[in-house]
């Protein structure tokens, strides 16, 4: 018993600064706007270096710059947006967001900002020359956008990516037929890839607006009166002229330079494209390092009550707990679980997202340690633990000094194939806008629309982790075996 409290005075000491933080971090010294977009959709919103900007970014900047509020842009999944603004994580989205009857009924939109359409991009010598032609072909759009509903709606189930770069990239794969999607974005992906057009029929036509909170009516007010203000004395078509006549400052790889090299320095040496990939992997180690440090002493905690309960009978009540917490966790997604926690748990608490992500890491790994270190437990002779209660020694100091060291040796592959599980699924920290190795690998692949190398550079650097961690838990297997002897 004094072990594990012990174990429970440690988690309260650990979990302290975790809950000051939450509680504590609102920001109330200046007013601000937090928008929330998808940025790999030119020229509304882009990575130029290391900025994200484009029409949607401008029209919100001047927003607040005419009602004196500093803005601030979360980069997430187009999925995100609407959640987050619902959850109050933003204080608006633009995304290139269609007005729409569903959207509708999950948050309010300000007057329209812009028109457009839906256009069909297809490869220079394809046969299609018009909608009607689209049955029966593979169809690539943007997930969860208004082209997607429409052709899902109207056509056939379409073939959905994250963004309309992976969609076009898809497209000069060969992948799909056909893409369909914002004639503006489009007319910036053809720009940049010369055996892509378009064709001169639109599949249909929609407004953009800006999504805010239903709770938020005076937001909504305000942002309606600037908008109209800046509609009649041009400064929304003026913020939309700049970005159509100056190119994305992205481009494919020249047609006039093929080669690995030229498709390299595009993809990696342009625009110091690197760093989205350095900035990506720090935030990945940041994320897998802590969220293991918390599954191995929440799990090892859990694991020790389980296995107790097993064999004693003691901590009827903590058992049923664990047991519940281990089937929610085992039993859904961690994507699902990392959206709760942040658009639920922290909904209305100001709270950096890397803690966000390292809480959901660590308690989803947390149940998998914890059956891990249960069955290492389990797999330890009941003849140790009668010997040493045999020779006087206490339940906890028996546990603590000769059946956990015996139980961490049997379990050490197993506990490092956790580890290496937990390093990838931070791949989809995404969602809730932070940047990590993939996402990184995505800004890349959305301004060169090249997938083969960001792709690979993202594989081949998990690999390297993967390698590294596994040589360093195979010398610490050999390390505890030479202590045997």
């Amino acid at each position: 018993m004094r072990m594990l409290n012990r174990w429970v005075f440690v988690l309260l000491v650990i979990m302290l600064p975790v809950l000051v933080c939450v509680t504590g971090c609102q920001d109330e010294q200046e007013p601000e706007l937090v928008m929330a977009t998808d940025a790999t959709f030119p020229p509304y919103e882009y990575y130029s270096g290391e900025e994200i900007v484009g029409i949607d970014v401008d029209v919100v900047a001047e927003i607040g710059r005419r009602n004196g509020m500093r803005t601030r842009v979360e980069n997430m999944k187009f999925e995100s947006v609407i959640a987050a603004v619902q959850s109050g994580k933003v204080s608006l989205a633009a995304a290139g967001i269609t007005v729409s009857e569903d959207r509708k009924k999950q948050v309010n939109f300000t007057r329209p900002y812009a028109t457009a359409e839906q256009v069909i991009i297809v490869p220079q010598h394809s046969d299609i020359a018009e909608p009607s032609q689209l049955a029966g072909k593979k169809i690539g759009v943007q997930s969860g956008t208004t082209g997607d509903l429409y052709v899902a709606q109207n056509i056939q189930e379409p073939e959905r990516f994250a963004n309309g770069a992976l969609a076009v990239a898809a497209l000069v794969a060969g992948k799909v037929d056909v893409v369909v999607l914002d004639n503006l974005p489009a007319e910036k992906h053809v720009a940049n890839n010369a055996q892509l057009k378009i064709l001169p029929t639109p599949l249909t036509s929609e407004q953009y607006a800006i999504a805010v909170n239903k709770n938020q009516p005076q937001l909504l007010a305000m942002l309606n009166a600037t908008l109209e203000a800046m509609e009649k004395d041009g400064t929304l078509a003026r913020i939309a002229e700049s970005h159509l006549n100056s190119p994305v400052a992205t481009a494919s790889l020249p047609a006039a330079e093929p080669g690995i090299w030229s498709s390299f320095h595009n993809n990696f040496i342009k625009n110091n494209r690197w760093k989205y990939l350095l900035d990506g992997l720090i935030v990945t180690i940041e994320i897998s390092a802590a969220a293991a440090l918390i599954g191995i002493f929440l799990g090892g905690l859990i694991g020790i009550i389980r296995s107790t309960a097993d064999q004693t009978g003691r901590f009827r009540v903590l058992n049923l707990l664990c047991r519940l917490y281990l089937t929610v966790v085992r039993g859904t997604p961690v994507v699902v679980q990392l959206l709760i926690i942040y658009f639920v748990i922290f909904g209305s608490v100001e709270v950096s997202k890397v803690l966000v992500a390292i809480v959901a890491f660590g308690l989803n790994s947390a149940a998998y340690v914890a059956e891990i270190i249960r069955s290492g437990i389990m797999s330890v002779d009941k003849g140790q633990m009668e010997a040493g209660r045999s020779l006087g020694l206490s339940y906890g100091f028996t546990m603590r000094s000769i059946i956990m060291p015996q139980a961490f040796k049997n379990v050490l592959p197993a506990l490092g194939n956790e580890f290496i599980v937990l390093l990838k699924e931070t791949s989809i920290c995404g969602y809730i806008a932070l940047v990590d190795l993939t996402k990184g690998g995505d800004i890349i692949l959305s301004q060169t629309y090249d997938a083969f190398l960001p792709l690979l550079a993202v594989a081949l650097i998990y690999l390297s982790m993967v390698v590294v961690l596994s040589h360093l838990l195979k010398k610490l297997e050999l390390r505890l075996k030479k202590n045997e002897r």
